[in-house]
């Protein structure tokens, strides 16, 4: 029995790239592309109902908003999870939701993700980790891929994972982020990233600006304590 259903039944993603962007390190993928459906004024194009959903809605613009919601343009469409699913849920969800969107017919999937900043050892922002059948390309050319001895978990690793048995192209930009904090500057970084490997423009500023002040008030606490980040190493 499917427990994903979209709606409508008939829409259709055919010849686009799906973007997509979690609840983990930094809450980087979650809010990458929560602020790029907003900054390229994206219009929802279907919801994705899960049978053992959470009990959760919110308005947007008046408007009903679902937990999970693909909205689209004519290049791209970008999927949003606003509510992290139990972790005993979300290998029936990520597969089924895989198999969905290849049968409408999405060409290649892009997913962001955070990974924490203790483990950077050079200048780079980020790595990749990337599906047998993806090639480089753009921007992502010259990036590094994520080191052999670092694991991957959660959503980008289900779907990662099940891409490669399906021969599908998918790839991941692992953003270095704080692991114990939302981390504006990292998705400032995933944003900036993802705008140039697809071709269009957005204004990060906000972003910036948000992390200077989380950045603020981080500084001005560690004169009255000891800061002590968590020691997390995953994405």
């Amino acid at each position: 029995m499917n427990s994903i259903t979209f709606y409508p039944r008939n829409a259709s993603l055919k010849g686009l790239s799906l973007i997509s962007g979690f609840h983990g390190i930094g809450a980087t993928g979650y809010w990458s592309v929560k602020y790029l459906i907003q900054k390229l004024y994206l219009k929802r194009c279907c919801i994705v109902d899960y049978s053992y959903g959470a009990p959760v809605s919110t308005l947007n613009g008046g408007k009903i908003s679902t937990p999970y919601e693909i909205y689209k343009n004519e290049s791209l469409s970008l999927f949003k999870v606003d509510v992290p699913l139990q972790k005993e849920q979300e290998v029936e969800f990520y597969r089924e939701f895989a198999d969905n969107i290849m049968k409408k017919g999405v060409k290649e999937v892009f997913l962001i993700g955070g990974l924490d900043s203790s483990l950077k050892n050079d200048n780079s922002l980020y790595r990749i980790a990337a599906t047998s059948s993806y090639h480089k390309k753009n921007v992502l050319k010259e990036a590094k891929p994520l080191e052999d001895d670092h694991i991957i978990v959660g959503p980008v690793a289900i779907l990662l994972n099940y891409f490669e048995i399906m021969n599908f192209p998918a790839v991941a930009i692992l953003v270095y982020a704080s692991s114990d904090r939302i981390d504006p500057r990292a998705a400032a970084t995933a944003v900036q990233v993802t705008s140039d490997y697809y071709g269009f423009k957005v204004d990060t500023s906000p972003l910036i600006k948000g992390a200077e002040t989380i950045e603020a008030e981080l500084l001005k606490e560690s004169t009255q304590g000891e800061y002590k980040p968590n020691t997390n190493i995953y994405t």
